[in-house]
This record gives structure tokens, sequence and C-alpha cells, in this order.
């Protein structure tokens, strides 16, 4: 099988390529070659690879910048998947498209949540706005195309929370403030590639599916748990989101329940037992 991977050099692309290569025949799309604003040369290219499916990771993901830069945002986000969608169409290609968790409001209306698959997205962010209106514009070109959404994201390489940790966790100074009134899914990229492993062997399978590890924490459970895996023996504290200001709102609850892939007898590993398997990795850049 022929895999096309759109932002195929970022951390989830490259993970993709070191998962999915030993079955496939994997071509990455990615700057400067590949350019999914530009329309008729990313539908040419597209046409001219001729893959059985299309994976688009490629997005302006930077939560902030995003706030600050609407209008990039939403070029990105909603018209650079339009453009992907279109390829694939003209292409005959299976869509597989990446989203996130901040396509939900985060204020759930009962503790604990999880968002689920059939709940209504009201993004409070710009990136979480211009995320959801791309999945719109892939649902109206593509009705069978896959949605995958994801969260907390860390991989091999980074660039990620657990790296930014793990670092300041093996630095010597003051206790760590870390953020405990935020909940979600810290999920790795290898867990990622193997929920489009399954999804890639069921065609039959399309719309919105979570992606996300099981069971949901604290940024400061994360922290406090890599530390532990890591013999790290920095402090760490709890801290408010108020304490930490950003120009983009966090969500208090972005966690994920896997209703689709539950359904379909998929069940993803836990957070802790994915991050000790990360933490363990030789190439996890830790």
């Amino acid at each position: 099988m022929k895999i096309l991977i759109t932002g195929g050099k970022g951390m989830l692309g490259r993970t993709l390529q070191k998962e999915l290569i030993c079955d496939n025949e994997i071509v990455v799309a990615d700057l400067p070659e590949w350019d999914i604003l530009d329309a008729d040369a990313f539908t040419e290219k597209t046409i001219a690879a001729a893959p059985d499916v299309v994976i688009h990771c490629a997005a302006m993901t930077k939560v902030d910048d995003c706030e600050t830069k609407r209008d990039l945002a939403f070029k990105l986000n909603e018209e650079g998947s339009r453009n992907v969608a279109l390829a694939c169409k003209a292409a005959g290609a299976r869509l597989i498209a990446i989203s996130t968790d901040y396509v939900f409001s985060g204020e759930p209306p009962r503790e604990p949540w999880a968002w689920s698959e059939q709940d209504i997205p009201r993004p409070r962010t710009v990136y979480g706005a211009s995320k959801f209106a791309g999945e719109q514009m892939i649902h109206m070109i593509l009705p069978d195309a896959a949605i995958l959404r994801i969260a907390w994201l860390y991989g091999a390489g980074g660039p990620s929370f657990v790296h930014t940790m793990a670092k300041l966790g093996a630095q010597e100074g003051p206790a760590l403030k870390v953020v405990n009134d935020q909940r979600g899914n810290p999920t790795s990229t290898k867990v990622v590639a193997d929920v489009i492993r399954f999804l890639i062997s069921r065609p039959d399978v399309s719309g919105i599916i979570h992606g996300t590890c099981e069971d949901q924490c604290t940024w400061y459970d994360l922290t406090v748990e890599l530390f532990r895996l890591m013999g790290l023996k920095r402090e760490v504290v709890p801290c408010t989101t108020e304490e930490f200001p950003r120009p983009a709102p966090r969500p208090r609850n972005s966690a994920l329940k896997k209703s689709v892939l539950n359904l379909l007898g998929y069940r993803t590993p836990r957070w802790q037992d994915a991050l000790r398997d990360f933490v363990a990795s030789p190439d996890s850049g830790l």
C-alpha cells in the first residue's frame, strides 16, 4: 500500500514513517516540495504519487500563535484541509485527517468528564475553531473520510510538554509549578500510529474517531509520573491556570472518550503505560 503523509517531517509524521514503512511505501509530503496552500500543485503531485491513503498531519498547531495570527491559522487549518481533501478526491485516495481535542470548549457539565464523538464542538480558541472548520471542509468534500482527534501529544525527538519537563526536571532549581486544573489524555505518537494502522485496516470506518490514550490526568499528574519514571528528584508543586496566563484560553477538561474505537473492539493503552514505554524507548530524545 502507498501512504502519503502531509506534514511528514513533524513529530507525528516522523513516527508514522517509522511505524508504517515496514508494510507500506511512504511518500513524505512536506515543505518546501509540497505546499497544502497551493491547491493546484498539491493536487497535481497527489495524483502523480497515486497514494492509496493520505494521512493529513500538516497544520498550524501552536495554540498561542494561532490566537495572535488568526488569518494564518484558518488559512492553514481550514483552507489547507480543504485542498488536501480535494486532492484526495481527485486522486481517489482515502483520507485520514488529524484533528484535536481543542474543538471542545473544555467546560464539562460534570466531573469527571470525557467528550464523545457525538458531543457538539464549541471551540474557545482560534486553534480549535480553525481545526473544526477544517473538519467541516473535509466532511463536505469527502463524507467517507476518517477524522482522528488526538490530544496532549508527545513523541520521539519532540518538541512536546514531556520533553520540556524532562529537561527542567534534570536541572537544579526551585520547585517547578505545574498546572493542576486542566485535564486531558496524554498520548504518544506511537499510540496514534497504532490507531492509524488499525484504521487503515478498516476502510469501512469513517467519520469522527477519538484516538487518545485511556484515562485522564492533569499536567501536574503527568509531570509527577514522568519524574518518577525517569528518577528525577526536582520538586513539583501544583498551581492554577490563572497563575500562568496565556494568549489562548486552555480547556479545563478536554479528555476524549473513545466510543467508536471501543465499539470496534479496539482499546488504546492507559496513558501511564504509554508514557512508561516512551521513557524506556532509546529514541525518545529525553
